[in-house]
């Protein structure tokens, strides 16, 4: 097994830093190109990563969960954000969107059957997903789970994660007038989609920069600001996605329909002091879905990058690849 050497110990676990042997732009539809890529083995075991936000976009820390040698390691920008164009375009961009590129995806690569791999929005659209084509899904794998129901946005953007973190949280609210303070997300929204550029920018970083403090355990207050282009797409894909309730049918749609994935294995981790997807969200889609298995990570919060989250989903890709050889 190729493991890194000479990193920390917290990363030792991890796969070495791989270059993608394919890159393209894939022509969706309704004006996007979105940028996939693939890296690992040629004829591994696909697997998809889905990407948080809506809006984070892929990275190649990203490749570094998966055994080179063993899986076809799949990762691609959603609509509008990383490497994918137009940037920062809400336009034609769903959940249903999304299901359809990822469908498009596995299509022009020629795969029957993947793993798919989702954190935080990306566990979302990895459930929807696999409930709209539960036949193409050898096993969800999914990290910091979020159901986007009304309830987890009130906890996160109603004050109930700023109980918490009142400091930080008066930094969110801070640029918003009192008499708006009741709806944060539309009142963000507004100043979102201005249409006046160093608006939008100030407010994508105030709105990137709540979230992103809250991410990792080991943070004690705000760090530096998120690049501008990376928080207006970020800030904007979220926020209309969240003001437009995920374009689900209706709340609560994941848990209602998961009879749907009922064949479907799965794995859930889940880190217990998750400040921006509770632990609550990941224990009730476990004990509606039987077909999984729950792995509570201790001492962890929210991001892919913490030691033992990171250290949960590799033993879990490894285990993967050892029973689906």
């Amino acid at each position: 097994m190729d493991k890194v050497s000479g990193q920390k110990s917290a990363a030792s676990y991890l796969y070495r830093p791989i270059d993608p042997f394919d890159q393209r732009m894939l022509d969706v539809g309704d004006g996007h190109r979105v940028y996939v890529e693939q890296c690992g083995r040629r004829d591994g075991i696909p697997v998809v990563v889905l990407h948080g936000g809506p809006g984070g976009g892929c990275s190649p820390s990203m490749r570094r969960y998966f055994d080179p040698s063993v899986y076809r390691i799949i990762l691609f920008d959603q609509r509008g954000c990383g490497r994918s164009r137009p940037h920062a375009s809400v336009e034609a961009n769903t959940t249903w969107h999304l299901v359809a590129d990822i469908e498009r995806i596995r299509t022009a690569l020629g795969i029957d059957r993947w793993i798919v791999f989702g954190g935080s929005w990306g566990a979302t659209l990895a459930l929807i997903y696999g409930e709209a084509h539960p036949d193409r899904v050898a096993h969800l794998v999914l990290r910091g789970v979020f159901l986007m129901t009304q309830a987890e946005l009130r906890w996160f953007y109603g004050g109930g994660a700023g109980q918490f973190w009142p400091d930080v949280w008066a930094r969110f609210t801070d640029p918003i007038p009192e008499d708006e303070r009741h709806d944060l997300i539309a009142a963000y929204h507004r100043r979102l989609f201005s249409g006046d550029m160093m608006v939008e920018t100030r407010h994508a970083r105030a709105w990137a920069g709540w979230e992103n403090t809250l991410a990792s355990i080991d943070n004690d207050g705000p760090g530096g600001e998120s690049p501008a282009e990376y928080a207006r797409a970020f800030a904007r894909l979220e926020n209309h996605y969240f003001t437009n309730a995920g374009f689900l049918d209706r709340d609560g749609q994941i848990l209602q329909d998961i009879g749907r994935i009922r064949d479907v294995p799965g794995t859930i981790v889940q880190g217990r002091y998750d400040m921006i997807c509770p632990p609550a969200s990941a224990w009730g889609l476990h004990k509606a879905w039987p077909a999984s298995r729950l792995v509570m990570v201790p001492r962890a919060g929210h991001a892919l990058s913490e030691p033992g989250i990171s250290r949960a989903l590799v033993k879990t890709m490894d285990d993967l690849a050892r029973d689906l050889r």
